[in-house]
């Protein structure tokens, strides 16, 4: 049976020490900092791009294909990452179809983009023998909600449609995933679809997800120290500012709208038939509280949610795995769970 979820989590008593030496070694690395995010938006590139990296940092790939996916907002880059597993089962001509993940970057819906995520998404792909679709949607506050749920949900139509097939990909096996505002926007569009009654993905990979504001939580108040962690809480409340529309007047949603804060919704509102929930979260992060918080209403409602905590890491653990061991092994952990869920659903 599986355990029931806090509706809190605990954190070490300090950040493991690999993650401790690079975030250190980086002072200037903040997300809602003081810096502001169109300098953010460049450091990170600077720091985290996949190009950056030296090619001993660089986690290995079958094979890269860039795309793009026509949306009601004009054309959205993706990022097809395929294991070698896959590669080589098309090479033998297998025609075994296979699941894929949709992936929605984190960076408060203002910052970051699928380069600075290949990394990891190159470390998921492997891990779990899926297909990896990074997802360069457009960011706020030049583009605000609900832009990026309708990018995220065509972005699934696609994998889901002719030519996700055309890649081998199974149309009943497409995940969706997201990483901090990923994982909200997930969480969000898999209420989304529910409620239009389409298609909806075959599970959510939420990396420790911005459920909703964590003003009140004990890890809002821990996790607070201003430049000394990579996620500045106080700059929380900018993402929303960016993130939510404030004209036209008609076209403006509350804080607590169901697709804006779905951490915010009551047990009776979260539909059991949701998809299957993986949740991973850091106990050195803000948004600790509101991912668990989360995963115990939706598990309370009836949806199958399978719950990872590591109490010595930070938010953002998956772009600094090529500096620390700690993020690393929680990174390819994201992959094994998922490559399980995945083929949980492809026996099912």
């Amino acid at each position: 049976m599986t355990p029931r979820i806090p509706k809190t989590a605990v954190r070490s008593s300090s950040i493991a020490s690999s993650l401790a030496d690079f975030l250190n070694t980086h002072p200037s690395l903040h997300l809602g900092g003081e810096n502001g995010f169109v300098r953010e938006r460049k450091h990170h590139l600077e720091i985290l791009g996949f190009h950056a990296l030296p090619d001993n940092q660089k986690a290995p790939i079958g094979e890269v294909e860039f795309e793009g996916v026509r949306g009601i907002h004009g054309t959205i880059p993706i990022r097809l990452f395929y294991p070698r597993t896959i590669v080589e089962d098309r090479k033998e001509r297998s025609g075994k179809k296979v699941a894929a993940l949709v992936y929605m970057h984190g960076g408060g819906y203002t910052v970051g983009s699928v380069d600075e995520f290949e990394n990891g998404l190159r470390l998921i792909a492997e891990a779990a023998g899926v297909i990896t679709i990074g997802v360069d949607y457009r960011l706020a506050p030049e583009h605000q909600f609900p832009v990026q749920l309708d990018e995220y949900s065509a972005a699934i139509d696609w994998a889901q449609g002719p030519e996700g097939l055309r890649r081998g990909i199974h149309s009943d096996y497409v995940f969706g995933g997201g990483d901090s505002a990923g994982g909200n926007m997930t969480a969000a569009l898999a209420l989304r679809r529910q409620d239009q009654g389409i298609k909806n993905m075959a599970g959510q990979i939420l990396l420790y997800p911005e459920a909703r504001i964590p003003f009140d939580t004990p890890a809002g108040e821990e996790n607070n120290r201003g430049g000394s962690l990579y996620l500045v809480c106080n700059g929380i409340f900018s993402f929303a500012d960016h993130y939510l529309p404030k004209l036209p007047y008609d076209k403006t949603y509350p804080p607590s709208h169901r697709y804006v804060s779905p951490g915010m919704q009551r047990v009776d509102d979260l539909q059991k038939d949701l998809p299957p929930v993986a949740l991973f979260t850091s106990g050195w992060d803000p948004l600790r509280d509101v991912g668990v918080e989360y995963g115990s209403k939706l598990q309370e409602a009836g949806v199958r949610v399978e719950w990872h905590h590591y109490d010595n890491l930070t938010h953002g653990f998956l772009q600094f795995a090529p500096w620390s061991k700690e993020c690393m092994n929680a990174a390819m952990n994201v992959g094994s769970v998922l490559g399980k869920l995945a083929s949980g659903s492809q026996e099912s």
